[in-house]
């Protein structure tokens, strides 16, 4: 039955064997949970952009089982690649690799670069190598929204467009995987995420950050507008800069409750710890969400570690308000 969500550990064989037919898979990562299609077959690969509603120039993530695989799949790899997938994979790791003819232009948007991870999971590995395909997956969402830390976030979102969704559980880090280009010697930051820029300096020195330009995406995840829940969204500085709380106002916190008197409020980290505030990101505002209020008011983390990449996802996703914020009528609806 579509839609049918299935316990990991009991339901990888089966999954795979709807990935070889040609249909769609949700699945755990360390990230969030992702939709995925035999990266090989087109027509699969089509079926995520409908089920998700994504625009075709947004490009898809290859995730591979085993860093092993990428050479036989693209050939010979720049020296700085090689290093970073030595270092990093498995794990919350994307790298953008020069596109093999094997994989189907509809995975890459046309562009021929293709962006490609080894997921530190074991049910996505095992899910994987059982296939026995590469598997093009992004977040198992619809486009633009919040995206799924947990099954039944995917049931939620997705449904019956959806063949199967193996259950494994909360993610662990609950944000996207970085996304870097190190195919010229010199590391460019694409998206921020679960890896921390600071940690991937400390293996290739100085990195460039460019999240993002006015033209179609070169790497996924990095529209202006993005991430988003269907309740408004603002960004407030702290607690003290934010509105008093007001009917069915919900305000998201990094360590402390705020001291106005709001409708719901989730704390990200009661210690402060950016690592937890990002795990719990989404989860907490697919709860704000669900909540029936009028608005979102989140905090800013502090702006080092995976605090950027919190701070990334609430201004995508505050970006998708802002007519709303700017007192207009009109809705961005993405």
């Amino acid at each position: 039955m579509a839609g049918s969500v299935v316990p990991a550990s009991t339901g990888i064989s089966g999954a795979a064997a709807v990935l070889r037919r040609g249909g769609l898979v949700a699945f755990p990562t360390e990230t969030v949970y992702g939709l995925g299609a035999n990266a090989l077959d087109a027509q699969a690969v089509a079926r995520v952009f409908e089920a998700k509603a994504r625009p075709s120039f947004d490009p898809l993530i290859t995730h591979l089982a085993d860093a092993a695989d990428l050479p036989g799949l693209v050939g010979p790899l720049p020296a700085m690649v090689s290093a970073l997938a030595e270092r990093f994979w498995p794990g919350p790791l994307t790298l953008i690799v020069a596109r093999p003819s094997t994989i189907p232009t509809i995975v890459t948007s046309g562009l021929d670069t293709m962006a490609v991870r080894v997921p530190d999971h074991p049910v996505a590995r095992a899910l994987i190598a059982e296939a026995g395909v590469p598997i093009a997956a992004p977040s198992a969402n619809r486009f633009g929204r919040l995206s799924p830390t947990r099954a039944e976030h995917v049931v939620a979102g997705l449904g019956d467009a959806v063949d199967l969704i193996l259950d494994g559980g909360p993610t662990r880090y609950g944000i996207e995987s970085t996304i870097v280009d190190a195919r010229s010697g010199h590391p460019v930051v694409r998206r921020l995420g679960a890896l921390s820029v600071e940690e991937i300096e400390e293996v290739v020195g100085r990195v460039e950050i460019e999240l993002g330009s006015s033209g179609l995406p070169a790497a996924p995840g990095t529209l202006a507008a993005h991430y988003a829940p269907r309740t408004p969204i603002r960004i407030v500085i702290d607690s003290a800069s934010a509105p008093v709380g007001a009917d069915l106002r919900g305000y998201l916190a990094f360590r402390d409750r705020p001291p106005g008197d709001y409708a719901a409020v989730e704390v990200l980290s009661p210690g402060g710890n950016s690592t937890q505030a990002a795990a719990h990101l989404f989860d907490a505002l697919h709860r704000l969400d669900a909540a029936g209020l009028t608005e979102i008011l989140a905090e800013r983390v502090p702006d080092t570690g995976l605090g950027r990449a919190i701070n990334d996802r609430l201004e995508r996703a505050a970006a998708t308000w802002r007519p709303f914020d700017q007192g207009s009528n009109t809705v961005l609806v993405i």
